[in-house]
């Protein structure tokens, strides 16, 4: 398998990761005025974004997988820092979250530092 297809199924992997953290906020915000205890515990748990949110992880550990056995860790673990930035972005563009001028510059060093390793 080509290089550039190995980082377009790491790159897939992130995606999913993030998308995970993603339905999962949402389905903690809809769950949060489940009661306290075990049942709300459970109610909480199958809220259909927090199904989907583990789903999308369950594919990006597998993707992940096939992605480790194909690369070197070190050319593939610094593009799980891209989650930070896809989670960030979708938290303020979808859910309405901040985005202060430090986290844009934090966003900014990371796409950075992400771009020195993989063209390493």
């Amino acid at each position: 398998m080509s290089r550039f297809a190995l980082v377009g199924l790491i790159l897939a992997s992130v995606a999913l990761n993030a998308l995970a953290q993603i339905l999962l906020r949402l389905g903690a915000r809809a769950g949060a005025a489940a009661e306290p205890g075990p049942a709300g515990l459970l109610a909480l748990a199958f809220q259909p974004s927090v199904l989907g949110g583990l789903a999308c992880y369950a594919m990006s550990l597998l993707l992940w997988l096939y992605v480790l056995g194909r690369v070197e860790v070190s050319f593939a673990y610094p593009f799980l820092a891209l989650g930070f930035v896809l989670v960030a972005l979708a938290g303020w563009q979808w859910l309405g979250e901040t985005m202060p001028p430090a986290r844009m510059a934090g966003i900014g060093i990371i796409l950075a530092g992400v771009l020195v390793l993989a063209r390493s």
